[in-house]
Parts: structure tokens; C-alpha cells; sequence
């Protein structure tokens, strides 16, 4: 991958996408109703389920993933809704429901941490909460959430679990049927390293028979359409057409890697980049730390702290001007930290190369201050 004429993207998202890729795209527009898009999109669904480890079908929204976390709780039928909020992604979700009519709660976590679940435990034992709402992998922070055991006291609780794995799916262990998760989605930007503008959700049935008595929400987020369209390989509405083209060919690439070797190459990256802080800290005798918490971080997105002297905005200039664009960073750590996407397509030697021109600018913005 080559980058294009803005540098080499190691943001959280948009990833860098492969040339033959982006030339999928070009290719000639079909009928959405005809038997090649059905054939086609029978394909596509195949690769989808794969990648959410389901039996269930996968929803594909013409959206962004912020419309598919406004899906999540539009279908879910009045009641309150438990928020689990530790950075801007979660923060949103909650955010969301409100705006959507519900009652929320928020549990709190500070940055770079995730949740006590003691706590999100007697929350719901005393609540009567109809849902929970919490993000896999914060894309804010770069910290995981233990999705399995959230969704489990959900269930217990009888509430749905709700998920937004955005820079999680593709490039973060996920397990939709085995972890039991109620509504899981993500985005087409992040570790699937396609152009933005396409959500995915899988739904449990135990979701889709709460939804059945849901009211307000709508039609262009209906997942009792998306059920129905499902079934017949089609969208309930037009799709984006040349983006599909795209995630054909990205998701015959992501079976020829294999869902464990894909895990694995992320993880090689985290730890990689955690390793790389960890020496620039000791060479340029900078406080440079990791935010998220050791057990805790995610492999896709690592949130940076920087010394007290570095302006996270300055700092993102100068390694543009040496080819790479990486992340500022977001509230509630949007002063203090830059983040590094290592996700998508990339790989540790094509990582190395960004973090040894993030290690150059940090030298030369620091090297005529004291430590």
C-alpha cells in the first residue's frame, strides 16, 4: 500500500485500502434486484458471517457506524437503557439513546480503563434495564471492554447487550454467537480496510423479538426489514452498490488470512507499537506511556500519552510532513494524547516505518527542551 497523496494512514480510521481494492469500484453498475446482485451479495454474506464468527445473518446499512448505533437502540422497546462509558465512542452510544427516546444510566470508567463488572452487575440487578450499551474496543482511548462477560450479566439480568466493536470486528477477537451478544456492529473503514460508508450488525433472535414490539423506530433502520431482505439476498434499501464491490473483494482476501492469523497480525502490531514506546520513552527521556491499562489494550488503536511540552496537534503536522498521518486525540484525553492506527491491511515492518517517523518528529520538537 502506497498511501495516498496526504501520506500513509495509520489513523483509527479511515485505514489505508489496497489498490485492487479501490479498483473493484470502478466496476460497471447492476440492478440491485437482479440475480447478480443476489448471487453477489450471497457471497458477500458469507464473508460477513465469517468475520462476526454467527449463524445469523449479517445487516448491511448503508451508513456510517454511527447509523448502526443508532439502529442498535431504535429497535429496542421502551424501557431504560445501562450506559458503560469510558471515552468519546461509548459516550456517543449513550448519547444516542437518549436522544432516541430512552431512559439512560451511565456507569463511568475512566480513560484507559474498562468496567467494574461488580458494579455493572448491581446496577442491573436493581434497575429493570431493557439494555446495555458499551463499546469493544474505545477507538478514543484504545482500550478493551470484556465484551463475553458483559453481555453474560446482561442476559442474566434480561437485558439485550448492545455493542459498537467500530475498531473492533476484523481486528479484535469477537465471537457474536458464542459470547452470546444481543446487537453487535461495525464499520467498513476500520479493520476491514474498505472506504467508509457501510455498517454491519448482527442481531440475536431474542433482539429481534423485543424489536417486534419497539415503536418509533422508524424505517430505514427497521432490522425486521433488514431480516426480511436478508433472507432473499437483498437490502431493503439501495445499496451502495460500488462499496459492495469493494467488501467482495476484501473479504475473499480476510478468508484467505484466516480470522486466527488476522487476530494474531494485530496483535503483533500492539505489542509492537507498546514496545516501541517503551524504548522512545528511554532514549529521548520523554514520559511518553501507553494510555490503556496492561491487559486491557486494544489491538488495533493505541492511545499515546505525550509529555506536557508536545501539543498532540503539532505533533500530528509533523509527521504528515514526513509522509504518515496518524490520530489526535479525542475527549476526553484530546489534549494530552495522539493515537496510532495499526489495523486493516498493515503490517509490523509497514508500522515500524510510521513509528520511526513519529520517533524523528517527537526528537526534534523536544530536543532543545529539558525533560
Amino acid at each position: 500500500m502506497s498511501g495516498s497523496r496526504f501520506g500513509t494512514f495509520f489513523l483509527p480510521g479511515p485505514t489505508e485500502v489496497r489498490q485492487e481494492v479501490l479498483a473493484a469500484m470502478t466496476r460497471p453498475t447492476i440492478f440491485h434486484r437482479s440475480r447478480e446482485f443476489e448471487d453477489m451479495f450471497a457471497t458477500i454474506e458469507a464473508g460477513l458471517r465469517e468475520l462476526f464468527l454467527t449463524a445469523r445473518p449479517v445487516y448491511v446499512f448503508p451508513a456510517s457506524g454511527t447509523g448502526a448505533m443508532e439502529a442498535a437502540v431504535r429497535n429496542v422497546a421502551r424501557g431504560k437503557i445501562l450506559s458503560l462509558v469510558n471515552g468519546s465512542f461509548s459516550e456517543r452510544f449513550a448519547d444516542i439513546a437518549e436522544s432516541c427516546g430512552h431512559q439512560v444510566t451511565r456507569i463511568g470508567a475512566e480513560a484507559g480503563e474498562t468496567f467494574d463488572l461488580d458494579k455493572v452487575e448491581s446496577s442491573l440487578r436493581g434497575g429493570g434495564f431493557a439494555a446495555v450499551t458499551f463499546t469493544h474496543s474505545e477507538t478514543s482511548t484504545g482500550t478493551l471492554s470484556p465484551v463475553r462477560e458483559i453481555a453474560l450479566l446482561a442476559r442474566r439480568h434480561d437485558a439485550l447487550s448492545l455493542v459498537d466493536s467500530v475498531s473492533g470486528v476484523g481486528g479484535a477477537e469477537l465471537c457474536a454467537d458464542a459470547w452470546g451478544i444481543d446487537f453487535v456492529f461495525t464499520a467498513s473503514q476500520k479493520a476491514l480496510a474498505i472506504p467508509a460508508g457501510l455498517a454491519f450488525a448482527v442481531a440475536s433472535p431474542e433482539y429481534l423479538a423485543r424489536a417486534k414490539k419497539a415503536t418509533g423506530q422508524g424505517r430505514y433502520f427497521d432490522v425486521a426489514d433488514f431480516e426480511k431482505f436478508a433472507a432473499l439476498h437483498q437490502t431493503p434499501t439501495t445499496p451502495a452498490l460500488h462499496l459492495l464491490y469493494a467488501l467482495d473483494v476484501q473479504l475473499r482476501n480476510i478468508h484467505i488470512e484466516g480470522m486466527e492469523r488476522r487476530w494474531e497480525r494485530h496483535i503483533a502490531m500492539r505489542d509492537a507499537t507498546h514496545a516501541w514506546v517503551s524504548r522512545t520513552a528511554d532514549k529521548l527521556r520523554l514520559p511518553l506511556r501507553v494510555l490503556a491499562r496492561e491487559g486491557i489494550q486494544s489491538p488495533t488503536v493505541t492511545a499515546i500519552v505525550l509529555p506536557d511540552r508536545v501539543a498532540p496537534a503539532q505533533l500530528v503536522e509533523e509527521i504528515a510532513r514526513r509522509g504518515f498521518v496518524i490520530g489526535g486525540g479525542l475527549s476526553p484525553v484530546g489534549k494530552t494524547t495522539v493515537r496510532i492506527g495499526h489495523m486493516g491491511d498493515h503490517d509490523v515492518p509497514a508500522l515500524m516505518q510510521c513509528l520511526s517517523a513519529v520517533e524523528d518528529a517527537l526528537a526534534g520538537m523536544t530536543r532543545f527542551s529539558k525533560a
